[in-house]
């Protein structure tokens, strides 16, 4: 029996009914009469915007041009008129700005065949050009630019290998794992593109022990490709744990280290790639194409159906939620991810960006309400903790002297808040100090 890896301590099996039905098959979204196309869909400064108000655009254009580390370049995902600029601030107090597109005019790709491009023999310096060129970032994070990550490699002097996280074990991740079903040859080949162009030597797919279906496509993919003599690196499916937060790059590389010794390897350095990241790079190499549109996954309890929607980018969250049979009441949050991790959106109006995985709607039953309570002592924080440390002690430390905050090792994956029965924010209230914030 295949030995299954997983973290040592802590997490918790983390699960909602307000998410998507498991192996629920993608809907496409209807096309919006105007899209809004943010020039930061990444970490760095927003894309330098090359068109104006008025200005007529064809699908996959370039709009936006990324202004050095952290920025990627933005095109056009619908064709047809800018019509104006918008801006507006995040909860956050991020500013952003966005070109509005109202669809006009004939797609250059959608409903046509892709042209595909040859990538075998191209050295790694193209592939780098080619998924730059495109504005390929980070799908499931912050949105990191990968030409970034490549340039940092470049001084690597270990061994590298790219890990493909197909690790699901928080029900928000349904997008990744609709395209694990349905799109295995992008995902696969987009590793082996990946792993030419950072020079790695091998390639492990990281995959929740439970997603046998998924194995087996990735295993099978892998032949046909060896078969047709495009697999010329060490390839390895490594089954790993289902308990959250397993995904988390912390606990990942936990269990890939016990890996590596068990089987006596060199691992190296890790390139983690999400499975919507990969086809990305496999769709910016092969079809030389942009970001255009993505798997998102829409729930949460103020949703009338959720769903799993291949949704393009720029589409406004009041769209995408109508698309799922519209929202029951006004919801008390709207969050952009997952509901431990996410982002708080203010506005139905913000779109749906290269990073957007999952849109929810929640009422208050989901996030405690807002009158305060106590904590009851009970420990649950502690046991879930992966990290070991003490979050209620923590917690209480914070609030009592704001002004002397403890150094952690919190990495925010919200165990503790998930298991509080007093809806305390212990978790966001602890990261957020671990990462230099003031309460």
């Amino acid at each position: 029996m295949k030995k299954t890896y997983s973290f040592p301590q802590g997490g918790l099996v983390f699960e909602d009914p307000y998410a998507p039905p498991q192996g629920a098959l993608t809907e496409t979204a209807f096309l919006p009469v105007f899209s809004v196309i943010p020039l930061i869909q990444h970490t760095g400064n927003k894309a330098y915007p090359i068109v104006f108000i008025g200005e007529y655009v064809k699908e996959g254009m370039l709009i936006g041009r990324g202004q050095g580390q952290g920025s990627a370049n933005i095109h056009a995902t619908v064709p047809g008129k800018i019509v104006r600029m918008v801006s507006w601030k995040t909860v956050d107090g991020i500013a952003n700005e966005a070109l509005v597109i109202r669809m006009e005019g004939s797609f250059e790709r959608l409903g046509k065949k892709e042209i595909v491009y040859q990538w075998i023999d191209l050295p790694p310096s193209e592939l780098q050009r080619l998924i730059a060129e495109y504005g390929i970032v980070e799908m499931d994070e912050e949105g990191k630019p990968i030409a970034d990550i490549f340039g940092d490699l470049a001084t690597e002097k270990e061994a590298i290998t790219v890990v493909i996280r197909c690790v699901f074990d928080n029900p928000w991740f349904a997008a990744d794992r609709a395209i694990c079903n349905e799109r295995i040859m992008a995902v696969v080949e987009g590793s082996l593109i990946t792993a030419k162009a950072c020079g790695a030597t091998s390639i492990i797919y990281a995959v929740s022990y439970k997603e046998k279906q998924i194995i087996d496509n990735i295993q099978k993919t892998v032949q046909i490709l060896h078969d047709s003599e495009s697999v010329n690196i060490p390839i390895a499916v490594v089954s790993v744990g289902n308990r959250y937060p397993q995904h988390n790059r912390r606990e990942l590389e936990l269990v890939l280290r016990e890996y590596e010794k068990k089987e006596n390897i060199l691992l190296g350095r890790l390139f983690m790639v999400c499975p919507s990241t990969a086809s990305a790079i496999h769709d910016a190499v092969k079809f030389h194409k942009p970001i255009l549109d993505r798997y998102v996954a829409v729930g949460g309890s103020a949703v009338k159906t959720p769903k799993v929607l291949k949704v393009r980018i720029g589409m406004r969250l009041r769209d995408v939620f109508e698309q799922c049979g519209g929202l029951i009441t006004d919801p008390a949050r709207i969050v952009i991810g997952s509901p431990l991790l996410g982002r708080t959106v203010l506005d139905l109006d913000e779109p749906i960006t290269k990073t957007s995985y999952a849109v929810l709607a929640l009422l208050a039953k989901e996030i405690g309400g807002t009158v305060p309570r106590s904590c009851i002592d009970c420990g649950e924080c502690r046991a879930v903790c992966p990290v070991g440390i003490d979050p209620e002690a923590l917690y209480k430390q914070i609030i009592c002297i704001p002004e002397n905050p403890p150094l952690v090792d919190c990495h925010g994956c919200g165990c503790c808040e998930v298991v509080c029965p007093s809806r305390l924010p212990i978790g966001t209230t602890i990261y957020a100090v671990s990462k230099g914030a003031h309460i």
